[in-house]
């Protein structure tokens, strides 16, 4: 029997990986934007591409574990496909408030998501938030706030109410995606959750891409599947992989708060690919992030939600 001591060490350790699994899969998924950017297909066409190829990647990797054995436990396959509609009406939301608001309003009313879990998360799980949580998330709001300064103040700024509601909605909605994914961590294997998240993006965005491939006069070119085979291997099958071990073993609320590492490495992508050089406003709200992240590592406690069955 392993001591107290022994015990608080391998708590430790576990959380640590957590926040080393979930930082690495936000980093990755960083990379994104720029991608895409370098594409000529609407965003919807890389995205069935994108998710279609991870699916059937991870459906190859994970063959022999009994991908579907899960789904016969009493609510899963329920709940599966609750997670996929939400993920895919979340990035729906999030093109239309892209569209309508601009860049930066739609990426700030979606990285509210965090306010939402905070919220939520201990009334669905049944734990009081965690003290760093309350210090951590302002100082990364803040961050994100200055990482958008150029476009949030830019002459000919979009406020369209159909946009501002769909990026509200969208975030309230990726929220909700977040707190059932961890509801199902401790339901379903990860090659069940990955495999099943390819699959029902993919089912639910098609309908859309079909209908901008058909009004839109482009032709997928040989880069433009190059860049999509990018994003389904690196940004989906691998990044999507280290998201979900990462969720197991940290708190919602952390994990979120972790996330705000996508919009601080998307700039230097962007300046690495696009050669666009980020603004000092993104290096120093990219600096208030990593310090809420740093909050979070280092005083964050333990995962110990009883998370309801």
């Amino acid at each position: 029997m392993r001591s107290p001591a022994a015990t608080a060490d391998a708590d430790r350790g576990r959380l640590l990986s957590g926040y080393a699994l979930t930082a690495a899969a936000y980093t990755i998924f960083g990379l994104i934007g720029a991608l895409v950017r370098m594409t000529t297909a609407p965003e919807s066409v890389v995205l069935v591409i994108r998710m279609g190829l991870a699916a059937v990647i991870l459906a190859g990797l994970f063959a022999r574990r009994g991908l579907f054995a899960d789904l016969r436990r009493p609510g899963v396959a329920s709940r599966l496909l609750l997670m996929g509609a939400l993920d895919a009406s979340a990035l729906m939301l999030f093109f239309i408030a892209l569209r309508l608001t601009g860049v930066a309003v739609g990426m700030f009313l979606l990285f509210a998501a965090p306010v939402y879990v905070a919220f939520a998360a201990p009334r669905i799980f049944h734990q009081a938030t965690d003290r760093v949580v309350f210090g951590a998330l302002p100082l990364a709001l803040v961050g994100l706030g200055f990482i958008l300064v150029p476009g949030l103040t830019a002459e000919g700024l979009r406020v369209s109410a159909l946009g501002l509601v769909a990026g509200v909605s969208g975030g309230v909605i990726f929220a909700a995606f977040l707190i059932v994914a961890k509801l199902l961590t401790r339901r379903v294997s990860n090659a069940t959750f990955l495999v099943s998240e390819c699959v029902l993006d993919t089912l639910f965005i098609a309908p859309l891409a079909l209908w901008q491939w058909s009004g839109v006069a482009f032709r997928l070119t040989l880069h433009d599947l190059a860049v999509s085979v990018v994003l389904g291997v690196v940004c989906t099958a691998l990044a999507y992989s280290l998201w979900f071990e990462g969720l197991r073993r940290v708190r919602v609320q952390h994990a979120s708060i972790i996330g705000y590492l996508e919009p601080v490495t998307a700039p230097l992508y962007a300046y690495v690919l696009l050669a666009e050089r980020p603004a000092g406003w993104a290096l120093l709200g990219g600096a208030l992030i990593l310090g809420a992240g740093a909050l979070i590592v280092l005083f964050g406690r333990s995962d110990v939600e009883a998370v309801p069955g």
